[in-house]
């Protein structure tokens, strides 16, 4: 038997560039940021630069991804790696959100212990938003939402091409739509970002959450892209199965962020609308 000949199922990646592209641009995207926070002049040129090469990493070291998937380097046991990482990721995700909340707990449940809340909660002069009107729409809209991509992925499953299509088109549709309703309920919000803590958790919160959205309906536009050139098969699409998993993550935080942050947290208030 040859040295050169593969005798496991393990892929050993060729050399690339695009790791160490990547750590520069995320150095440039944060210093920039940093810089522009700080009125640096170059600031923005830093940021945008980083902001170029960390979207080119994205999309380069992605599309070699796939390609290695069409030439059958994706084994069973590489497969299982891929879903390995995405757990992680998303484990990541979840502890990113985790800080969040509790910045809007450590205030609300004990709100005499801090001083710019008042003693009470939600802080004086503060009208929530009534989590019964569109939030409540939002939190219908994520959950259809989280049908049809499941509809996406049993019809990918059973080889029904249309059916995988069609879920994730409407899958997109309704992302879309969630994400203009917040936009209208933030411009029209009553209390602004700046000024109490009752706005800034708010904003990060349910900000962080929608730009996810905003994520998770890119990722389902690629597959979208993807399934109409017939990529995915019944027995190898971690690509869809990936976003299926994130936009369900992304359902599963909302849920939390209306019940808490909507519904109990704006409670005995006169909401607003």
């Amino acid at each position: 038997m040859a040295a050169s000949t593969k005798n496991h199922q393990y892929h050993i990646l060729p050399p690339s560039a695009w790791p160490l592209i990547g750590s520069f641009s995320a150095l440039a995207l944060t210093g920039g940021g940093v810089m522009w926070m700080h009125s640096n002049p170059y600031g923005k040129f830093v940021l945008l630069l980083g902001l170029i090469g960390v979207l080119a990493t994205m999309f380069s070291w992605w599309s070699d991804v796939i390609k290695e998937a069409h030439a059958g380097d994706h084994t069973p046991i590489v497969q299982l790696h891929l879903r390995y990482g995405m757990i992680l990721f998303i484990a990541s995700e979840v502890m990113f959100f985790l800080a969040w909340f509790w910045a809007f707990f450590d205030a609300s449940l004990f709100p005499s212990a801090v001083d710019a809340v008042g003693g009470v909660w939600p802080p004086k002069g503060i009208t929530p938003l009534d989590p019964f009107a569109f939030p409540l729409l939002n939190t219908l809209i994520l959950l259809c939402s989280g049908t049809t991509v499941t509809w996406a992925h049993h019809s990918l499953i059973h080889g029904d091409r249309r059916g995988l299509k069609t879920g994730l088109l409407l899958t997109i549709m309704l992302g879309l739509l969630f994400t203009s309703i917040q936009a209208w309920e933030y411009i029209h919000a009553p209390f602004a970002f700046k000024g109490n803590i009752f706005g800034a958790t708010f904003f990060m919160a349910t900000g962080f959450h929608g730009f996810h959205v905003i994520v998770g309906t890119i990722f389902l536009i690629v597959n979208y892209i993807r399934a109409v050139k017939g990529d995915f098969t019944p027995r190898q699409h971690f690509g869809f199965e990936a976003a299926a998993w994130y936009w369900h993550f992304v359902d599963v935080v909302w849920l939390f962020l209306f019940t808490t942050i909507y519904v109990w947290g704006g409670w005995g208030a006169t909401p607003h609308g």
